[in-house]
């Protein structure tokens, strides 16, 4: 299934030139200025929907929340993944749509900022509630359900949809159409709790907070990197903060760096602390060697988004790998693919990865329910690719990512 990214409406917050954003974009360069600018992330934006109602204070906004993520369910012989894009109204009534359609995918929204007059329903549904409206409609239930599900890559936000009141029925702000023939008689608008739009949205000049030099990445980069005192940055609570990276050296020429958090976790109910564990667990062909218990265990996990198959494959492999490769702590002088996946979200996929090593699964599969994955550290390290016809290949540990996969990722 194709995903569609929102377009929304935004002005340079420097010299305020009109552009375009999609809702993945943080890294944002005006062509006029020249400024480029960091939009902070939130725990999820609110949107407007466009509309032809010319008496703007009569509009009533009417929440939905869009969820898009790809559903990971694991099952003792087989992962199975599902890509779901939907849109659910955040109060039940059941007077306006169930869902938006196609809206936001196909018009430009803006951002729901203060200046906006009308009245906001207050969404009752929390984004819980709406993951589990996702999950009873897509996955399976009773005997075949699951042991383990788990979103991959996902994006939720708040669409304000317009709505008006006319000749006593109840009208689509975005078509300038009645909803229904006539209102019913115990509607009261009154009744819906509403909000005040106090919500802003954080840009901050993209310049190292260390040493005031211009920040580099691409325009959906969640990390930002500075080249000249070689420090990476991400946003935390509004603000720039500094995190460990590195990169593992290579002289090739046509490399492209792919970004990995390399995340430090305990596992609860098994032993897996060391590469000794994980030899182990994995039951890897290999023997147990008594300096291995003193190697500690870290978990892999690619720090861009992938086809949910291909991400999970991508960090079993490195997971198993291990590598213990020499770092470097310098933005490296090659071809970088930027960080689109927060290690948060990383975090949420351990267990499906835990799953897709673990031998015999019969023995294992059982305690997957009960076991917490509790992070202790992070770091983000880029790790080389080299190029050929269809194929990014890592040839130290022959691990590949076809070309056209990685390319279509944008679009997730």
């Amino acid at each position: 299934m194709k995903s569609f990214n929102i377009s929304i409406e935004q002005s340079c917050p420097q010299c305020g030139a009109p552009a375009v954003l999609e809702e993945t974009d943080r890294l944002i360069a005006c062509p006029y200025c020249r400024v480029s600018s960091f939009l902070m992330g939130d725990a999820c934006f609110r949107y407007i929907l466009p509309h032809n109602n010319p008496d703007i204070n009569s509009s009533l906004y009417f929440p939905y929340w869009r969820f898009k993520g790809t559903l990971s369910s694991c099952y003792p012989d087989k992962t199975d993944y599902r890509f779901i894009d939907i849109s659910h109204r955040g109060t039940n009534s059941t007077m306006f749509p169930v869902s938006l359609g196609f809206r936001s995918q196909t018009l430009k929204l803006k951002f729901a900022l203060p200046e906006f007059e009308g009245v906001f329903v207050k969404p009752e549904l929390s984004i819980d509630n709406i993951i589990c409206i996702a999950e009873k409609r897509f996955c399976a239930k009773g005997a075949n359900s699951p042991a383990i599900q788990s979103f991959i890559g996902e994006t939720t936000s708040i669409i304000y949809s317009p709505y008006y009141l006319k000749d006593n029925m109840l009208w689509d702000g975005v078509i300038n159409k009645p909803v229904c023939k006539t209102l019913p008689k115990d509607f009261d608008i009154n009744l819906f709790v509403t909000e005040k739009p106090d919500w802003t949205i954080d840009f901050i000049p993209a310049i190292c907070p260390d040493c005031g030099w211009d920040l580099s990445g691409e325009k959906d980069s969640l990390v930002l990197l500075c080249k000249n005192c070689d420090s990476a940055w991400q946003s935390h609570n509004k603000k720039l903060q500094k995190i460990n990276f590195g990169y593992f050296p290579d002289t090739d020429n046509d490399l492209l760096f792919l970004p990995f958090w390399q995340i430090r976790a305990n596992v609860s109910e098994i032993a897996l602390d060391s590469y000794a564990d994980l030899v182990k667990l994995a039951n890897l062909p290999k023997a147990v060697q008594k300096s291995w218990e003193n190697m500690a265990f870290k978990f892999w996990v690619p720090a861009f988004k992938l086809r949910a198959k291909h991400f999970i494959r991508l960090a079993t492999q490195f997971t198993l790998v291990q590598p213990f490769d020499e770092i470097i702590k310098k933005v490296p002088d090659a071809a970088m693919h930027p960080v689109s996946l927060p290690v948060t979200e990383a975090i949420d996929t351990i267990k499906i990865v835990l799953s897709n090593f673990i031998k015999p699964k019969k023995d294992y599969f059982p305690l997957l329910t009960n076991i917490k994955i509790t992070p202790e550290s992070y770091s983000l390290l880029y790790v080389p690719f080299k190029k050929n016809c269809f194929d990014f290949i890592q040839p130290k540990y022959n691990i590949s990512i076809n070309n056209s996969v990685l390319r279509t990722s944008e679009n997730l």
